[in-house]
């Protein structure tokens, strides 16, 4: 039997949108003989590594380093209660590696569901200032042990594709050392793995599998661990077709995170069909939310435009999901990019208190028959 067929949502945790005290009692509550807390966050949170397995591979993975890409938290939750469910798999993973889990490395951020922490710093981009409290206790756990491979956990938005057509549900990289981008050792550790990543999902998410840009970024953290010498794979969730909190991805995120794991203990650092990684197609920029098209504007003259909508996601106070908020992005000829919904307004009326669609502000307007 397939880990799909095997997989368990975690019933605790059943929307986008976890609050980071529910988090911390369900640990102390059901985990805490394998939880330690690293350190506190800026606004004094706790941050808490989990630590399983007994094997000689040992593995770092961090979750939330920005606040509102939980996919990866989830992940880990529903590895967790599949793995207990199932004796045998869990045996045979965690015999094979021991891996270190820091569950929301950015408590703050992830309550207010925003990128950054509470200090306005964004903890992907602090890696040699340190300017957050967080970054410190990432880099003093990595610094304090030896990891065979760490995993940089994070989501996208959804405007990525694969192919122009089919979302990026799932992308991967092997972050480069240097602006060449030069193939090095550690980067092929990290392309086998995907690689046996890839073979394992591509049949269950055909055409849904991406491969994120190697463009080296200085102050990042996964490219300056893997050019300190630890391979460190970037794993993004992101859109699965009419699935905006992602339910979709967040079963396919754990099937990944599970694979990866199993393929770290088997390949023992080797890089074994490390050229299958160079299957995955590249990204691409190609879609926006929803596209309104051949609207006809209450203008003097005629004027006939497509109008680009994205969602916002935005925690509103009190409820415990994130609502999806419509704002305009782009106004024009948008022939270049699609919509994931596509609204032909031929032969309809525009309703709004203003002309023009304004940018980078809230729908405000109807289109009627």
């Amino acid at each position: 039997m397939t880990f799909e067929h095997l997989y368990i949502e975690n019933p605790d945790f059943p929307n986008r949108y976890i609050s980071p005290e529910k988090l911390f009692s369900y640990l102390q509550t059901n985990l805490s003989d394998y939880i330690l807390e690293i350190g506190r966050s800026y606004l004094d949170k706790p941050i808490y590594k989990l630590a399983i397995g007994k094997g000689d591979l040992r593995v770092l993975a961090w979750s939330q380093m920005h606040g509102n890409e939980s996919n990866a938290t989830h992940a880990m939750l529903d590895l967790l209660i599949t793995l207990e469910k199932n004796s045998e798999i869990k045996d045979e993973l965690l015999n094979n590696i021991s891996l270190d889990f820091i569950f929301m490395l950015n408590p703050d951020g992830s309550e207010k569901w925003t990128r950054l922490n509470a200090a306005e710093i964004d903890l992907n981009r602090d890696f040699h200032n340190e300017t957050s409290t967080e970054i410190k206790f990432l880099k003093k756990i990595v610094s304090e042990n030896k990891y065979d491979y760490a995993l940089n956990l994070h989501e996208q938005r959804t405007i990525f594709t694969t192919d122009g057509v089919h979302p990026a549900t799932l992308s991967f990289l092997a972050p480069s050392e240097n602006e060449e981008r030069r193939v090095t050792e550690n980067r092929k550790k990290c392309m086998a793995v995907i690689g046996k990543v890839y073979d394992n999902l591509k049949e269950l998410i055909p055409n849904q599998i991406g491969r994120y840009s190697d463009e080296f970024y200085p102050t990042s953290t996964g490219d300056n661990f893997i050019k300190a010498g630890m391979p460190t794979i970037l794993f993004e969730g992101g859109h699965f077709i009419d699935d905006y909190t992602r339910k979709g991805t967040r079963k396919y995120y754990t099937i990944a995170l599970y694979y990866a794991l199993k393929a770290i203990g088997e390949l023992k650092s080797e890089i074994t069909d490390w050229e299958k990684y160079l299957e995955i197609p590249e990204n691409k920029e190609t879609h926006y939310d929803i596209v309104y098209r051949n609207v006809k504007l209450n203008t003097d003259h005629e004027c006939i435009l497509d109008i680009a909508v994205q969602y916002r996601e935005i925690l509103e106070e009190g409820k415990d999901e994130i609502s999806f908020v419509p704002f305009v992005i782009e106004a024009g000829d948008i022939k270049k990019r699609k919509g994931w919904l596509e609204i032909d307004c031929t032969g309809k009326r525009f309703i709004s208190n203003t002309k023009y669609p304004k940018l980078d502000a809230e729908v405000n307007f109807k289109i009627e028959e």
